[in-house]
């Protein structure tokens, strides 16, 4: 168990920094902020690159990365209701509760 909420963690982090190192270039880019927001969203996203490493030993890069698409999906929802004030909707949230799943099936369930 507390290797899985080790796991979730990783993933949150990972999602945490790619998002806001793309958010932040966004705002740079599409928005006209500073340059300086396209160089910390850059050095933001050279972190993300690196969490995903810290994923358990037995988890490889297909398994880490399959599974990620699902927490960043989730994570992007939250993201555009509290960063964006966009609310959600009935379907983002069944949509987010079926990437979830996808996550558990990939990254947790045993095999042999």
């Amino acid at each position: 168990m507390a290797s899985v909420v080790k796991s979730l963690f990783y993933f949150i982090l990972a999602g945490i920094f790619e998002i806001g190192g793309g958010y932040m270039i966004w705002l740079w880019l599409r928005d006209g902020k500073a340059w300086w927001y396209g160089v910390l969203g850059a050095v933001i996203l050279i972190f993300y690159g690196i969490i995903p490493t810290l994923q358990p030993a037995r988890a490889n890069f297909r398994k880490v990365y399959a599974a990620y698409g699902g927490i960043f999906i989730v994570l992007s929802i939250l993201w555009g209701w509290k960063v964006d004030h966009a609310v959600p909707d009935f379907y983002d949230i069944v949509g987010g509760i079926v990437a979830l799943v996808g996550v558990a099936i990939i990254m947790y369930v045993p095999r042999s």
